[in-house]
């Protein structure tokens, strides 16, 4: 049994690095009892609060504003990590890379410090037509303690072949940061995710942005919920639904704490009612 923390993160306002550094510690120590802590997707642009006004308001000039601070944050991340012996996935943030492009990538820390990272494949519409966001390439499974994890970016989660990707290099655990603007598009992510859980027989945690905030055009309004999902089967939740939380937008930042027996989920590939990990081939012999 595996103890995990998912954060519904709500997008505040901190215009010092003393005040954010002490926000995400004093955040990540409420739920240093789980042994991995998931953020969401973005949650590192909150960086762009600390610049001035008339660079946090600039969609493109917040996210250039925010490429000194990248490293400070990585050195965070991975002090919170260690200090408390946990896997930390803090969200994701925009990286420009040595193409110049950008890329909304997420890093996995562990007990030992930095374990690698994961960028987003898919990029959304807001992403690829106002943002200028580049995709990534490749996907990669993390061995921890817990067992093998991937990250899959939000609208990463609605492609069944990426998550597929996965389970096939033996992920057990999908981390799925998100950050969706409407309860709309966080039903769209949460529903990938059960979907990826279900035909893969595996679990997947979702986070989500909740609040408003005016002073980011790019994190002005967040919607969405933390939650546990595994395949719908013996020994399992009858609706696949293992946890998640309460209220759909908070006011404030909630961590949703739950556990989960990854051998018990692995048990229903070979025990299970049904076999779609296993029959997912069949399904391009019969459409010819």
């Amino acid at each position: 049994m595996i103890r995990l923390a998912a954060c519904q993160y709500a997008i505040e306002l901190h215009e010092t690095w003393e005040d954010y550094a002490e926000h995400l510690q004093g955040l990540c120590a409420e739920a240093v009892e789980a042994g991995a802590l998931l953020l969401p997707e973005y949650a590192g642009l909150v960086l762009s609060g600390q610049l001035p006004p008339e660079h946090r308001s600039d969609l493109k000039g917040s996210i250039a504003g925010i490429q000194p601070l990248v490293e400070p944050w990585m050195a965070l991340c991975e002090g919170i990590a260690r200090r408390w012996g946990v896997y930390l996935q803090p969200g994701s943030l925009p990286v420009r890379e040595a193409d110049g492009r950008y890329r909304n990538r997420a890093w996995l820390f562990g007990p030992d410090g930095v374990m690698g990272h994961q960028d987003k494949l898919i990029m959304t519409r807001f992403e690829r037509e106002q943002w200028d966001i580049a995709a990534g390439e490749g996907l990669k499974v993390f061995d921890t303690a817990l067992g093998r994890l991937g990250i899959l970016i939000c609208y990463d989660n609605e492609f069944p072949l990426l998550a597929r990707h996965l389970a096939e290099r033996g992920a057990d655990l999908i981390l799925a940061p998100s950050c969706t603007d409407t309860e709309a598009g966080y039903h769209r992510v949460r529903i990938g995710a059960q979907a990826r859980a279900l035909e893969n027989q595996i679990a997947v945690l979702q986070s989500s942005t909740v609040g408003m905030a005016s002073w980011s055009p790019a994190l002005d309004e967040n919607i969405g919920r933390a939650g546990l999902f595994v395949p719908p089967d013996h020994g399992m939740p009858g609706d696949g639904v293992i946890a998640q939380s309460n209220e759909l937008c908070p006011a404030t930042s909630q961590w949703l704490m739950c556990e989960v027996d990854l051998q018990q989920v692995r048990r229903v590939r070979q025990e299970g009612q049904v076999f779609t990990r296993r029959d997912w081939p069949e399904q391009f012999d019969r459409i010819g």
